[in-house]
C-alpha cells in the first residue's frame, strides 16, 4: 500500500516494506494485492481517493482534477484494452499501443520495469510480461493482467488498475 507522494513509487513486491504512516482527510492511496490459494493467483491493484475523509467511490466525485483525470485514464485504457486485443495481438503489440496512448494523453508509464501487466501463471518465475520484444499472443495464455502504473511528469503522485483478462470465444473479457 502506498499513500500521498508514495504512489508514484513502483518497485518489486520483494522489497516493498510498509511505510508507517497515517492515511490524511484528504488523500490518495494505492493497494496491489497479489492474493494466492492453493496455488492460484489473483491480482488487483486500485488507486483509491479519500477526499473530506470519506472514499469517493465515483470518479466523476473527485474534487481534485489531477487525481480525477489520473483514475478517468486508467479507465480509458482499460476501456481500449477491450476495444484493440484480438486474437492476434502479441504482449508486445498491446506494448507499444498503449505506452504511445499513455504518452498521447499526457502521462508517463511509471512501472519499474517498464511493462503494463504479465501473465497470470502458478510460479511467479514463469511470468511473462507485456514488454517490447514479447512476441507471444496474448490468447497463448489461460490469463494475464493488465496494470498499467501512470503519472503526469513531475506529478508527485500515481494511478494505478490492474485487472485480470482472459479469452472466450476469441473475445477478450474482464475477469
Amino acid at each position: 500500500m502506498f499513500s500521498g507522494d508514495e504512489t508514484n513509487v513502483s518497485i518489486s513486491g520483494k522489497h516493498y516494506v510498509t511505510a508507517n504512516k497515517t492515511i490524511q482527510n484528504n488523500d490518495i492511496i494505492t493497494i496491489d494485492l497479489s492474493p494466492q490459494n492453493n496455488n492460484v493467483w489473483g491480482d488487483y491493484a486500485r488507486t483509491i481517493i479519500i477526499e473530506n475523509g470519506i472514499v469517493v467511490d465515483c470518479v466523476e466525485n473527485i474534487e481534485n482534477e489531477e487525481w480525477k483525470k489520473g483514475l478517468q485514464t486508467e479507465d480509458r485504457l482499460h476501456q481500449e484494452l477491450l476495444k484493440y486485443v484480438t486474437v492476434e495481438t502479441t504482449f508486445e503489440d498491446l506494448y507499444f499501443h498503449m505506452n504511445h496512448l499513455i504518452k498521447e494523453y499526457g502521462f508517463i508509464n511509471l512501472d519499474f520495469l517498464g511493462n503494463l501487466g504479465h501473465s497470470i501463471v502458478n510460479r511467479s518465475e514463469d511470468r511473462i510480461y507485456i514488454e517490447k520484444g514479447n512476441k507471444t499472443k496474448l490468447i497463448d495464455v489461460n490469463y494475464f493482467t493488465f496494470e498499467p502504473h501512470i503519472s503526469v511528469l513531475n506529478s508527485k503522485y500515481g494511478y494505478k488498475k490492474e485487472n485480470i483478462y482472459y479469452f472466450v470465444e476469441g473475445k477478450l473479457v474482464e475477469l
